[in-house]
Protein backbone atom coordinates (compact mmCIF):
# COMPACT_ATOMS: atom_id res chain seq x y z
CA UNK A 1 0.00 0.00 0.00
CA UNK A 2 1.57 3.58 -1.19
CA UNK A 3 1.82 6.04 1.87
CA UNK A 4 -0.62 8.67 2.64
CA UNK A 5 0.30 12.43 1.61
CA UNK A 6 2.57 13.54 4.08
CA UNK A 7 1.17 14.77 7.51
CA UNK A 8 -2.38 12.99 6.02
CA UNK A 9 -3.55 10.35 8.12
CA UNK A 10 -4.91 7.07 6.37
CA UNK A 11 -8.77 7.43 7.66
CA UNK A 12 -10.01 11.11 8.70
CA UNK A 13 -13.68 10.88 9.51
CA UNK A 14 -16.27 14.21 8.84
CA UNK A 15 -18.16 15.92 11.46
CA UNK A 16 -20.95 18.33 11.16
CA UNK A 17 -22.26 21.14 13.08
CA UNK A 18 -24.73 24.01 13.29
CA UNK A 19 -21.88 26.17 13.90
CA UNK A 20 -18.57 24.81 12.90
CA UNK A 21 -17.06 28.52 13.79
CA UNK A 22 -17.90 27.59 17.35
CA UNK A 23 -17.49 23.99 17.12
CA UNK A 24 -13.60 24.40 15.78
CA UNK A 25 -13.08 27.29 18.79
CA UNK A 26 -14.79 24.69 21.10
CA UNK A 27 -12.90 21.43 20.04
CA UNK A 28 -9.42 23.00 20.34
CA UNK A 29 -10.06 24.25 23.74
CA UNK A 30 -11.95 21.38 25.29
CA UNK A 31 -10.50 18.21 23.49
CA UNK A 32 -6.96 19.66 22.58
CA UNK A 33 -7.27 19.72 18.65
CA UNK A 34 -5.01 22.15 16.68
CA UNK A 35 -6.51 24.11 13.82
CA UNK A 36 -4.59 23.13 10.46
CA UNK A 37 -6.91 24.45 7.88
CA UNK A 38 -10.38 26.67 7.44
CA UNK A 39 -11.63 27.63 4.29
CA UNK A 40 -14.12 31.15 4.71
CA UNK A 41 -16.54 31.98 1.57
CA UNK A 42 -17.11 35.64 0.99
CA UNK A 43 -20.02 35.11 2.71
CA UNK A 44 -17.65 34.44 6.43
CA UNK A 45 -19.51 30.67 6.39
CA UNK A 46 -16.75 28.05 6.93
CA UNK A 47 -16.76 25.94 3.84
CA UNK A 48 -14.19 23.29 4.99
CA UNK A 49 -11.95 23.02 8.06
CA UNK A 50 -9.25 20.52 9.13
CA UNK A 51 -8.65 19.95 12.80
CA UNK A 52 -5.60 17.74 13.54
CA UNK A 53 -4.92 15.94 17.14
CA UNK A 54 -1.42 14.28 17.14
CA UNK A 55 -1.55 11.95 14.19
CA UNK A 56 -5.13 12.40 13.47
CA UNK A 57 -7.72 14.25 11.52
CA UNK A 58 -11.16 15.65 11.84
CA UNK A 59 -12.91 17.21 9.01
CA UNK A 60 -15.52 19.82 10.84
CA UNK A 61 -18.44 21.60 8.45
CA UNK A 62 -21.68 22.85 8.91
CA UNK A 63 -24.53 20.33 8.46
CA UNK A 64 -27.57 20.78 6.29
CA UNK A 65 -27.20 23.26 3.46
CA UNK A 66 -28.83 23.30 -0.50
CA UNK A 67 -26.49 21.22 -1.99
CA UNK A 68 -27.79 17.31 -1.89
CA UNK A 69 -25.19 15.95 -0.07
CA UNK A 70 -24.62 18.01 2.38
CA UNK A 71 -28.74 17.78 3.20
CA UNK A 72 -28.80 14.23 4.20
CA UNK A 73 -25.67 15.18 7.42
CA UNK A 74 -27.54 16.77 10.50
CA UNK A 75 -25.87 16.95 14.34
CA UNK A 76 -27.46 14.71 17.08
CA UNK A 77 -29.31 17.35 18.77
CA UNK A 78 -31.52 17.87 15.45
CA UNK A 79 -32.33 14.16 15.14
CA UNK A 80 -31.39 12.29 19.12
CA UNK A 81 -29.10 9.97 17.03
CA UNK A 82 -25.30 9.80 17.31
CA UNK A 83 -24.31 8.19 14.29
CA UNK A 84 -20.12 8.35 14.54
CA UNK A 85 -18.82 8.39 17.61
CA UNK A 86 -15.05 8.71 17.66
CA UNK A 87 -12.25 7.64 19.82
CA UNK A 88 -9.00 8.81 20.37
CA UNK A 89 -5.89 8.01 22.44
CA UNK A 90 -4.29 10.58 24.72
CA UNK A 91 -1.11 10.77 26.69
CA UNK A 92 -2.67 11.78 30.17
CA UNK A 93 -6.67 10.97 30.46
CA UNK A 94 -7.53 12.19 33.64
CA UNK A 95 -5.89 15.65 32.77
CA UNK A 96 -7.53 15.92 29.48
CA UNK A 97 -11.45 14.95 31.23
CA UNK A 98 -11.07 18.13 33.56
CA UNK A 99 -9.63 20.09 30.52
CA UNK A 100 -12.76 18.90 28.37
CA UNK A 101 -15.58 19.02 31.65
CA UNK A 102 -13.66 22.67 32.42
CA UNK A 103 -14.78 23.67 29.07
CA UNK A 104 -18.27 22.41 29.25
CA UNK A 105 -17.96 18.61 27.61
CA UNK A 106 -20.71 16.19 28.92
CA UNK A 107 -19.19 13.52 30.57
CA UNK A 108 -21.06 10.71 29.58
CA UNK A 109 -18.47 7.88 30.71
CA UNK A 110 -16.79 8.86 33.88
CA UNK A 111 -12.84 7.53 33.72
CA UNK A 112 -12.52 3.97 34.62
CA UNK A 113 -10.36 1.06 33.60
CA UNK A 114 -11.46 -2.00 31.73
CA UNK A 115 -9.21 -4.51 33.62
CA UNK A 116 -9.06 -7.87 32.50
CA UNK A 117 -7.27 -10.83 31.91
CA UNK A 118 -3.61 -10.30 31.88
CA UNK A 119 -2.96 -11.19 28.15
CA UNK A 120 -5.61 -8.81 27.13
CA UNK A 121 -4.67 -4.74 26.82
CA UNK A 122 -6.06 -2.52 29.73
CA UNK A 123 -6.99 0.77 29.00
CA UNK A 124 -8.23 3.84 30.95
CA UNK A 125 -10.90 5.86 29.36
CA UNK A 126 -14.05 8.19 29.51
CA UNK A 127 -16.65 9.56 27.61
CA UNK A 128 -18.18 12.90 26.77
CA UNK A 129 -20.50 14.89 24.22
CA UNK A 130 -19.44 17.71 23.02
CA UNK A 131 -21.21 21.14 22.77
CA UNK A 132 -23.76 19.84 20.07
CA UNK A 133 -23.85 16.60 20.92
CA UNK A 134 -21.27 14.19 18.83
CA UNK A 135 -20.54 11.39 21.43
CA UNK A 136 -16.28 11.28 22.07
CA UNK A 137 -14.04 8.44 23.71
CA UNK A 138 -10.86 9.38 25.06
CA UNK A 139 -8.35 6.62 26.52
CA UNK A 140 -5.36 6.21 27.30
CA UNK A 141 -3.31 2.43 27.33
CA UNK A 142 -2.46 1.32 30.79
CA UNK A 143 -1.20 -2.60 29.74
CA UNK A 144 -0.45 -3.87 26.35
CA UNK A 145 -0.14 -7.97 26.30
CA UNK A 146 3.04 -8.97 26.10
CA UNK A 147 2.32 -11.11 23.25
CA UNK A 148 -0.09 -12.32 20.55
CA UNK A 149 -3.06 -14.34 22.67
CA UNK A 150 -3.90 -17.34 21.50
CA UNK A 151 -7.73 -17.83 20.64
CA UNK A 152 -9.66 -19.77 22.70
Amino acid sequence: MKPTPSGWPRLSSSVFYHDPREAIDWLCRAFGFELRLKVEGNDGVIHHSELCFADTSIIVRGSGGKAAWRARYHVPQATGWIAQPSALFVDDVDAHQQRAFAAGAKIIGSLGSNESREEHRAERAYGALDLEGHSWLFMQRTRSPSGCAKPN
